[in-house]
């Protein structure tokens, strides 16, 4: 338990302190600290292999930081055993990357409805709550299709209703529109930022690219595992400081 001084900020739904994770010896993240409010759409952006995805990894309990502290709710991630990481995982955030990973062997409906059907959720409930998903998604007549019939960019509505159908406290999407073409990305980015506006859903969006990253409320930026500056508006064009630049702290 963190001292009352150093508790995260009430409205901080995420909040991390010096995260330090490294791949095989090499850095990924170098004492990143973030703060993300209840209800943000917030961008993680950067080049490639800058730690976006190292950070959304520590941030929902895929990873343990080596050192640093992840708080979701006033709740300590990095003290809790795996089970209980999996547990909040499933029930309290949701994921979409840029593979769809879809299950083959299932329907479509029943890949968009599997959070719901791993917490229990009656056959029908989690059917109902999918296939409404889908149909918003414009894929409602691929509800009974299984994934081998759709298109990269149909899959990737399907990861995205999957990631929406239990209505997450937070979903971590991890360059959700890098494979789509224009007009597939625009729809996928156009879904996720309205259904967290309605459902007050956080988002952390990572990202390399400048037209994704302006759909957020605020924008923080990584370099080489280390925080490239303050945050900014997502208006403002990217940040590329030199590699020597002092980390500072990413929290609004």
């Amino acid at each position: 338990m963190v001292a009352p001084d150093n508790a995260p900020p009430d409205d901080d739904v995420l909040w991390a302190r010096s995260l330090h994770y490294s791949h095989c010896g090499s850095p990924g993240l170098i004492g990143v600290s973030i703060g993300v409010r209840a209800g943000e759409i917030l961008a993680v952006t950067g080049p490639r292999g800058s730690g976006k995805t190292t950070l959304l990894r520590c941030l929902s309990g895929q990873l343990l930081p080596e050192q640093g502290e992840v708080w979701f709710n006033g709740v300590a991630l990095h003290t809790m055993g795996p089970s209980v990481r999996e547990r909040l995982r499933r029930d309290r955030f949701g994921w979409i990357g840029p593979e769809p990973q879809l299950l083959p062997e299932l329907r479509v409906w029943e890949n968009a409805a599997l959070p719901l059907l791993l917490a229990g959720t009656s056959h029908r409930r989690a059917k109902r709550a999918a296939c409404e998903w889908l149909e918003r998604l414009d894929i409602g007549a691929f509800a009974r299709k299984h994934p081998g019939a759709l298109t990269r960019a149909e899959s990737q509505r399907v990861a995205l209703a999957r990631a929406l159908v239990s209505e997450p406290a937070v979903i971590f999407a991890d360059e959700p529109t890098a494979p789509l073409h224009r007009g597939e990305h625009a729809l996928l980015l156009r879904t996720l930022t309205s259904a967290a506006r309605t459902h007050e859903i956080t988002v952390l969006l990572a990202t390399h690219d400048g037209e994704t990253a302006a759909a957020a409320d605020r924008h923080v930026a990584l370099l080489d595992g280390r925080p490239a500056g303050a945050a900014a508006s997502p208006q403002t064009a990217f940040p590329q400081p030199p590699e020597d630049q002092a980390a500072c702290s990413l929290s609004a």
